[in-house]
């Protein structure tokens, strides 16, 4: 009679946590140990062409965490009743809807930036930390872990767009968020800047390097970047 009793009582389902270990392990892992950038070596494309002033990597960093969260999300919540024959079609449509969001917003926001990025924003669609992402994770996990691998890797991402941005920009133009609101001028040959070369007698010898414009110089700071954290975490190595 015990054992019959002990049979009916209802199973308890343990409640996840939010933030859990597991949760924040999907928000810090992309940073470090698997950038989709450094580790993966996704999206490099992107990360080469709009990284030359850091006003417009922020802008792209911002747009990418938003359409890798939602996607991810909204693919994560539809995984159940997506056909496997069209679920690449459906996540596509997904990721068009959302990266058409971003553009109409930033056309209406930020012109010149969107004059800017408009082809790169675009881009996004096809970017492989997307669809990477919704194949590897969304279509296998629930929501919400869904939603925060989104935005670690969209975070991931968009932290090594703008330290290549960074170099780029006060090594080769000698400013710091052009364009915007919060522009920085260091150093050149004129007034404006905090440090006129033509006048400081420490710095007369110092021109901006125009190579650092070029998107070649973007493949050299990458290069610096994995070597770096590779040689920081040696486990990372034979990665990729």
């Amino acid at each position: 009679m015990a054992e019959v009793m002990q049979e009916s009582q209802p199973e308890v389902k343990v409640k996840e946590p939010l933030f859990g270990k597991a949760e924040r392990k999907l928000l810090s892992d992309p940073i470090n140990d698997n950038n989709p950038i450094t580790v993966q070596i996704l999206g490099v494309c992107s990360a080469l062409a709009v990284t030359t002033l850091v006003y417009p990597s922020i802008i792209m960093a911002i747009a990418v965490i938003f359409v890798t969260a939602f996607s991810n999300l909204f693919t994560s919540m539809l995984r159940s009743t997506i056909p496997k024959s069209v679920r690449m079609i459906v996540q596509l449509v997904i990721i068009a809807t959302l990266v058409t969001i971003v553009e109409q917003v930033l056309k209406a926001v930020n012109f010149p930036v969107y004059k800017q990025l408009s082809v790169f924003i675009g881009l996004i669609i096809t970017n492989c930390i997307v669809m990477g992402r919704l194949e590897a994770f969304a279509m296998a996990n629930k929501p919400w872990r869904s939603f925060l691998d989104g935005i670690g890797n969209g975070v991931g991402y968009g932290l090594i767009l703008i330290i290549v941005a960074v170099f780029r920009e006060v090594f080769g133009k000698g400013s710091l968020l052009a364009g915007s609101p919060l522009e920085m001028k260091i150093i050149g040959a004129s007034d404006l800047y905090w440090v006129n070369t033509s006048t400081n007698p420490w710095f007369g010898w110092y021109m901006n390097n125009n190579m650092m414009v070029l998107s070649v110089a973007a493949m050299f700071i990458l290069g610096i970047l994995i070597w770096v954290q590779r040689s920081r975490n040696p486990k990372l190595i034979d990665i990729s």
